[in-house]
């Protein structure tokens, strides 16, 4: 195997009549997904001119076009890298500059945000209803001779930074192999699973835990282009998928749904879940109808897949992230990066060859992710006597709520701007359904007004929706160290 694109070719000519990937009225086998994966790497070389290196920017909801592209770019030694659609233009603009993308391929959905975008990048945007499907009908259909491999990176994906900016996180096709085994080992995934696939794919976690490790093995992948819980639960009775993949919001709607129920959830053998802290309560909603729910732990930078629940393991250590998966390695670590004694808490580190290979552009940041050759996870963990990993607390301060990361930094570059206010910190706030959501707490400069509805506003076109606070708390001081900086953990114990 030179590149992950070759999952495709094997599977298809080893079963292609299996299917392979289905989204609403479109279904294909293995061996129709090896024709339009080879169709798109015509599209990107002979028609668009992409060369070794170039970023595919994708913006737009959950999509089969979306992983074509995947394997295309492994075969074309070019970078997917999917956009979340749920940001605001100034951070796409962002992402887009730093990342010096070529190409944008988007849903018309997005058309008006690709207006605003274009205004300020310079790249090629392509609409999948108008200029990238008239490139795809002169496109051949022909033989394509692979030019990638797994040294090659091929997915980059950005994640929020503690410093306000997100980060690139570079993959090469290694990566996601080995992530792939880590899976599929973990999750006992075979070729006769169906992978029932909501989450967006602009994630990590929901491209990369289920959805690319099932083309490893020649299993079935169905796409929600977009979750919506009454969606997903007949969808479950209509298709009967063996696998599922949710974060804790994703949960907590669907156990809400009137549909949970009376919903059929036998054919579902495992359930995958992470993202953040799972409650027990959550878990549990599973296993009592039947359902084993593991723990998946690991980040973007690991691919994500790095410790894992053993599904015969998923009530009797009911609240554990679980083992370092087959092809990655934990430990926990203090302050100065030393090993912790058994059962005390401390910093999780990795290391393996799922690990990502750098932050795009940024040696400085990438260099300090890691002490030596582990990744550190910014987590607060413990180790048990039998070996299982828990999460106790997040050294960082990225808030996590209904699956997406939020950086407070980014918050507080907003509030910095507003000149009624003298103070400010953005904290999480506990939540049954979101996990936590963000809150913003504020001093006002004397003589200054500013009321909740008002303050809120402000956040309007300069960051995502869900990243905006829910809610205003006003202090007359917030809580300082000696050296002036403010003391999140005490705001936490106050509200």
């Amino acid at each position: 195997m030179n590149s992950i694109g070759d999952w495709i070719t094997y599977n298809a000519n080893w079963a292609g009549n299996r299917p392979a990937l289905s989204l609403g009225d479109e279904s294909y086998t293995y061996r129709e997904m090896e024709a339009a994966v080879t169709q798109r790497c015509h599209l990107l070389v002979d028609e668009l001119g992409a060369k070794p290196g170039d970023q595919i920017a994708y913006l737009g909801f959950n999509s089969c076009e979306l992983l074509f592209l995947l394997f295309a770019c492994a075969r074309t030694r070019c970078l997917l890298m999917p956009l979340n659609n749920r940001l605001a233009v100034p951070e796409h603009l962002w992402i887009l500059q730093h990342s010096k993308a070529r190409f944008l391929v988007y849903d018309g959905e997005f058309a008006a945000t690709v207006g605003r975008i274009v205004a300020d990048v310079d790249l090629q945007t392509l609409s999948l209803d108008v200029e990238y499907d008239a490139a795809l009908q002169t496109a051949s259909a022909g033989p394509f001779q692979s030019k990638g491999s797994l040294d090659d990176p091929v997915l980059l994906l950005y994640t929020s930074g503690t410093t306000g900016n997100p980060k690139g996180v570079v993959h090469q096709q290694h990566a996601l192999f080995y992530n792939a085994l880590n899976a599929i080992h973990a999750q006992e995934m075979c070729a006769l699973d169906h992978v029932l696939s909501v989450l967006p794919l602009f994630h990590s976690g929901g491209i990369n835990i289920q959805t690319s490790p099932a083309f490893y093995i020649g299993a079935h992948v169905t796409l929600l282009d977009r979750f919506e819980p009454g969606a997903t639960l007949r969808a479950i009775q209509q298709i009967r998928p063996t696998m599922f993949l949710a974060v804790p919001a994703v949960i907590q709607a669907l156990v809400s749904h009137p549909l949970w129920n009376k919903t059929d959830l036998s054919c579902i053998r495992v359930v995958g879940t992470g993202s953040s802290t799972v409650p027990n309560a959550l878990l549990t909603a599973w296993h009592d109808r039947g359902v084993p729910a593991t723990q998946i732990y690991g980040m973007t930078e690991s691919a994500p897949v790095a410790i894992c629940l053993p599904i015969a393991e998923t009530q009797t250590k009911l609240g554990a992230v679980g083992k370092p998966a087959i092809h990655c390695e934990a430990r926990i670590v203090d302050d100065d990066g030393n090993l912790v004694a058994a059962t005390e808490p401390g910093e999780i580190e990795i290391r393996g060859p799922n690990l990502f290979s750098e932050y795009l552009n940024e040696p400085g940041l990438t260099k300090a992710a890691f002490n030596g050759d582990w990744f550190r996870t910014g987590d607060i963990g413990h180790v048990d006597d039998q070996g299982y990993y828990y999460i106790d607390d997040r050294k960082k301060d990225v808030i996590i709520s209904g699956g997406e990361n939020i950086y407070p930094a980014e918050l507080e570059n907003v509030l910095a701007d507003l000149p009624e206010l003298l103070e400010y910190a953005v904290i999480g706030r506990p939540d049954e359904q979101w996990g936590e959501t963000t809150v913003a707490c504020v001093v006002l400069r004397t003589g200054q007004n500013l009321e909740k509805k008002e303050l809120l506003a402000r956040f309007e076109g300069r960051l995502a929706r869900y990243k905006h606070p829910r809610d205003v708390l006003y202090f007359n001081t917030l809580p300082r160290n000696a050296m002036g900086k403010v003391l999140k953990y005490k705001l936490r114990e106050q509200i």
